[in-house]
């Protein structure tokens, strides 16, 4: 396999692959943590082909990058879960994962040499697919309900002065109305409504079900750090409603649309339905 970038260390193929699906490239990058106890056992586990599962690259923590799934192909990674309500992640898009052990050891944070490695490699591969900000993803962002990687310490500010990714300030905590699991109303069904708008698979039911919940968490570990709940105070509805008001006009695509390339000129496509899990 011939590496699709100059950073890349080394190449180590894995057999966990297949075509893409649809009739364009990859039009999201989706970052993960490994949750393993190192980066070899990591890799291991990625060219195996009894683990199904795989990833277009790997980056360690001194910030070398393995390559294991080339661009061209659709790696392994994302498995159940949506954006923009378009439920083939894998056929549209490439998956890094960082080696992190994760949650469950304490969520360590990520080396500076490794964020740098990680920061450089995106920006090769959003330039080089001409993948939109608001499309550099958390893997929990695509699938809330099962996964929490990178998490809240993966510093997306960081990405963003560097160019890549969409971020707002967080807005401030103060008191004010909250909704949470259990309530229902207007209140709800918007906070629903933007949230799918801007491309969290939830549904403007009026009712904060446990889905609501876990997309709130999801878009808490991204764009409001500071406090990982499920519950939507004031700060978490503002910090949406800045996102959402800082998209591009030609860009903002509600959910209802399911057009996951709409703004993107000759390379718009409506693919709802086009795809399968």
């Amino acid at each position: 396999m011939i590496p699709d970038s100059a950073l890349v260390d080394e190449v180590r193929p894995s057999p966990n692959i297949n075509l893409r699906r649809v009739p364009i490239g990859p039009q999201m990058l989706i970052l993960h943590y490994t949750g393993m106890g190192s980066g070899e056992a990591a890799v291991r586990w990625l060219e195996d082909p009894a683990s199904e599962v795989s990833c277009h690259y790997v980056v360690h923590e001194d910030g070398r990058i393995v390559q294991m799934v080339r661009e061209a192909d659709r790696a392994w990674h994302a498995g159940a879960g949506s954006w923009q309500g378009v439920s083939d992640v894998n056929s549209l898009s490439v998956g890094i994962e960082i080696v992190n052990p994760g949650h469950a050891a304490g969520s360590p944070d990520f080396p500076d040499a490794q964020v740098d490695a990680v920061i450089r490699l995106s920006g090769e591969i959003v330039e080089r697919h001409r993948i939109v900000p608001e499309r550099v993803l958390g893997h929990s962002d695509i699938a809330p309900a099962r996964k929490q990687d990178p998490g809240e310490k993966f510093p997306w500010s960081r990405l963003f002065a560097a160019g890549l990714g969409h971020f707002v300030t967080p807005a401030s905590f103060c008191d004010g109305a909250l909704l949470r699991q259990g309530d229902e109303g207007l209140a709800v069904r918007d906070f629903q409504r933007r949230l799918a708008a801007y491309g969290y698979e939830v549904a403007p039911s009026g009712r904060f079900d446990d889905a609501t919940a876990v997309a709130t968490a999801a878009f808490q570990r991204h764009f409001r750090p500071a406090l990982v709940d499920g519950v939507a105070d004031v700060s978490t509805q503002r910090t949406l409603s800045r996102l959402i008001a800082a998209l591009p006009a030609e860009r903002y695509c509600p959910r209802a649309l399911k057009r996951l390339a709409c703004g993107d000129g000759d390379r718009a496509i409506d693919i709802a339905g086009a795809v399968a899990d």
